[in-house]
């Protein structure tokens, strides 16, 4: 007998209890009222972590035993006005009279304990009261506090690599400083050239300074490496630095060298420099870009002593016959070159890869400009400049610091991944949150639909457990970030 029926039914499954909690879409539309009655509302909840990390670090009173202001401001005290600039560039303006679009902000207003941020006026005198000493007393303050962090952190780098640069900053108003110099992008135009130096391990600025438009000297290039090399924390023992061709001097050579550091250089065009090129033994260059590498030792004029300089040259097209000298390349009638000064041993293609390297020094710097506000200038005073200069940094090093506290246990410095201050806010900063108080209690309630409430839950976690032990602060963190 035939029966027919399927051969391969699938066993029966069970209902699935329907979701009657599930609530209906929201209908927005053309025609939707809305109006102004919402009270204590922030777009800024993420501003709650930045305000724990610094009050479990005690900013405040390291401002207020740093700091020598002898002008006493009556709206505010001058560690609230510290603060609220540095908010301000974290957030995103970066002109002081960006600063009313927040002025009435529950959640800035309740870290500051104000209730209401005063006129724009009155951040533009307390800037301008500011002398040419807080800048340097700004960066003593970034440097307690990166070892606060470190120690806190669990940060144990024992080996760290300090990258050097300048960049450009064009001017198009008559602030004091500037000069018409090298400006690539808008030749013949007064600039500024700042110097900066970052670690490449954790992206955080060490130390630099706002510059006018001039080429650095020789003895501003070592006064600023002595100092990156002094900042640092003490668990560091070994360091290693990289620096582009304006940097290359005897001075910065002579620097490195005090500070112990194992550096790398790109060297400057000379006429010398290039005959001891056409006179070296030059052979293929398999594992790098280049046609061909060679190496040689040379003194150059007033050097004291001689150094291992690494070469790699490219094939010109025929056609090109000018000599152009470009920015990390140096050109000959035959060969485009690439030529470093270096101490280190290690083989040609291994330090050209460690060089190479530097690059990303080159987008902090970018991220600096146009996310930190550091290249929005607010005054035609060379010092307010200064001054505000160092505010911008400290604004981002507060990213790369909650960075570092929110990492993952088994992170290291190979596999940390930067994060942007740009992204930063759109993850961790721009929040939409409610602040109540109730019983003599406030709180910051917080959608529960935000996606990295995980993230967010353990970087509060960590935060408030920041405390110190005798003159240390204990680490929070299981795994130590090496």
């Amino acid at each position: 007998m035939v029966r027919n029926r399927k051969q391969n039914n699938s066993e029966s499954h069970a209902k699935q209890a329907k979701n009657d909690a599930q609530s209906r879409p929201n209908k927005i539309g053309a025609s939707t009222p809305f109006d102004f009655s919402g009270k204590n509302l922030t777009p800024y909840g993420g501003l709650l972590p930045v305000a724990t990390m610094l009050e479990k670090l005690e900013f405040q009173p390291l401002v207020e035993q740093t700091l020598t202001i002898s002008r006493i401001p009556r709206v505010m005290c001058v560690y609230q006005f510290i603060l609220a600039m540095v908010l301000a560039l974290y957030i995103g303006f970066s002109r002081l009279n960006h600063m009313r679009f927040i002025a009435s902000d529950p959640i800035l207003t309740g870290i500051l304990k104000i209730n209401h941020l005063p006129p724009q006026s009155t951040f533009w005198r307390f800037l301008m009261s500011l002398h040419a000493g807080i800048g340097k007393q700004l960066l003593s303050i970034q440097r307690q506090l990166r070892e606060r962090v470190w120690s806190a952190a669990n940060i144990q780098l024992k080996s760290i690599t300090l990258d050097t640069d300048t960049t450009v900053h064009t001017l198009y108003g008559k602030q004091m400083g500037g000069r018409k110099s090298y400006n690539p992008k808008n030749k013949g135009k007064k600039s500024y050239q700042p110097m900066l130096t970052f670690i490449a391990e954790t992206r955080e600025y060490v130390t630099g300074e706002l510059r006018n438009g001039d080429r650095p000297t020789g003895k501003q290039v070592a006064r600023h490496i002595k100092e990156a090399v002094r900042v640092l924390p003490d668990v560091v023992e070994s360091i290693f630095a990289r620096a582009d061709s304006g940097f290359y001097c005897w001075e910065a050579v002579q620097a490195y060298e005090k500070g112990k550091c194992h550096f790398i250089m790109v060297a400057r065009k000379t006429s010398r420099l290039v005959e001891e090129l056409n006179a070296a033994q030059w052979e293929s260059s398999p594992n790098t870009d280049a046609d061909e590498q060679c190496e040689f030792f040379y003194q150059p004029q007033g050097w004291n002593k001689a150094y291992r300089f690494l070469a790699l040259r490219y094939e010109k097209d025929p056609e090109e016959t000018e000599e152009v000298e470009q920015y990390q390349l140096f050109e000959t009638r035959s060969y485009k070159y690439r030529v470093f000064v270096t101490n280190m041993d290690e083989p040609i293609d291994e330090l050209v890869w460690f060089y190479n390297q530097r690059a990303g020094a080159e987008n902090l710097i970018k991220e600096s400009n146009n996310d930190a506000g550091l290249a929005a200038h607010p005054s035609n005073r060379f010092v307010a400049n200064q001054n505000h200069f160092q505010l911008a940094m400290l604004a981002y090093n507060l990213n790369c610091w909650l960075l570092l506290f929110n990492r993952e246990s088994t992170e290291t410095a190979m596999t940390l991944k930067h994060t942007t201050l740009a992204t930063a806010r759109l993850r961790f900063l721009f929040i939409a949150a409610k602040i109540w108080r109730h019983s003599g209690r406030t709180g910051v309630s917080f959608s529960r639909n935000y996606e990295e409430k995980g993230l967010f839950s353990r970087l509060m976690e960590r935060l408030r457990k920041i405390t110190m032990r005798g003159k240390r602060f204990v680490p929070i963190i299981e795994g130590a970030f090496t």
